[in-house]
């Protein structure tokens, strides 16, 4: 830290992203990126024509980007979720910057597991939020009793990371319900890997944002675009972050993109299918060889091998060109989360650690 830097921001800690190491080619599967391309309709949309645009600003508003976000909202929940209801940004670690800079450090904090997504920590303290973690049960599921009747705000990733378990639509009703003068966050990043979206809900409960992102399902991590719904008051709480810090912070290319996806959903649908398919089938394999995994329903599983640490399996799997992601915290640091690649990539994951495994014996 420089001489010239605040310093409040002294004792920060910032988030730490999958490493992206460039010595040799590896199987990469620390940082949960699709397998799969995005759809042919994103390569036709971005055309020569749309390049030479690159010399003009793109439309603050992304007013065609969220009219194909609010069509393709509102045939996956069955409500009629207006562009109104959508807010756009440059990845949804945007979406949650602004939640954090808005809403968490008002009506008595914020609430989040205390195994989750690193970011809710960093930007609690970034923006000076008070904030509390509630730890995970045993078994490391999120207790919905924990966050219901606190009068605080709540975030809660469902499925949650770096576990990839989940709770019920029931029960964030019953948070929501429940603390009605608090925002609640939903980070449903992962859910199209087989959990249940919460997104219907916004239409009842005006206290309710679900976050959700491209880079996940959709093949579009290096884009960088995300979006949340929400009541329209909440809605324009977020846009007028984003107005006071980046207006242009989705550009012309990616916002062209982000609508063709929305259109080829069925693309998507069928791919995040093959990935959990993909991810039952590892995650027998595994626990018949002796390995420990959690229910994850994710895009990546949880795993562990008794008798062997998470950073010697970490380390082990890196050193045969394979890169998974370790978490250094007590409860969970002999687990290594692994991203669900293509069924070669995975087979090849499955003999490493199966040799790791008996190399220990």
């Amino acid at each position: 830290m420089s001489r010239f830097m605040q310093a409040r921001y002294s004792e920060l800690t910032a988030y730490t992203p999958g490493e992206q190491p460039q010595d040799r080619k590896y199987i990469k599967l620390n940082t949960n990126e699709s397998p799969f391309p995005p759809s042919e309709g994103v390569f036709r949309a971005i055309t020569e024509a749309e390049i030479l645009n690159l010399n003009l600003y793109p439309d603050p508003e992304c007013r065609v980007l969220r009219s194909e976000i609010a069509s393709y909202c509102s045939s996956f929940c069955g409500r009629d979720i207006k562009p109104e209801n959508i807010f756009v940004s440059n990845g949804s670690d945007d979406i949650l910057s602004f939640y954090f800079m808005a809403f968490a450090g008002a009506n008595g904090g914020v609430l989040f597991p205390d195994i989750t997504y690193g970011f809710y920590k960093v930007y609690s303290e970034l923006y000076g939020a008070e904030y509390t973690e509630i730890p995970l049960n045993a078994d490391l599921t999120v207790s919905a009793a924990d966050y219901i009747s606190t009068h605080k705000n709540t975030v809660i990733a469902n499925p949650n990371a770096p576990t990839g378990l989940c709770i019920s639509v029931s029960d964030i009703e019953d948070i929501c319900a429940s603390n009605p003068d608090n925002t609640v966050l939903i980070d449903e990043a992962y859910v199209d890997f087989g959990a249940d979206s919460c997104m219907y809900l916004t239409e009842k409960y005006k206290n309710l944002i679900t976050a959700m992102t491209y880079s996940k399902s959709r093949s579009m991590a290096g884009a960088r675009l995300g979006f949340a719904v929400a009541d329209k008051e909440l809605i324009d709480d977020l846009n007028k972050i984003k107005y006071s810090t980046n207006p242009y912070s989705i550009d012309r290319l990616t916002a062209i993109a982000g609508a063709a996806a929305m259109k080829d959903s069925a693309y998507y649908v069928s791919n995040c299918r093959r990935i959990a398919a993909t991810r039952e089938r590892i995650k027998k394999e595994l626990i018949s060889d002796g390995f420990e995994l959690t229910d994850s329903k994710s895009n990546f599983i949880f795993v562990k091998c008794p008798g062997v640490s998470g950073e010697d399996i970490y380390r082990a799997l890196k050193e045969r060109g394979i890169l998974v992601r370790h978490f250094t915290k007590d409860r969970i640091k002999d687990y290594v989360r692994i991203t669900v690649g293509t069924d070669g990539q995975m087979d090849a994951l499955t003999e490493a650690l199966h040799d790791i495994r008996l190399g220990a014996e």
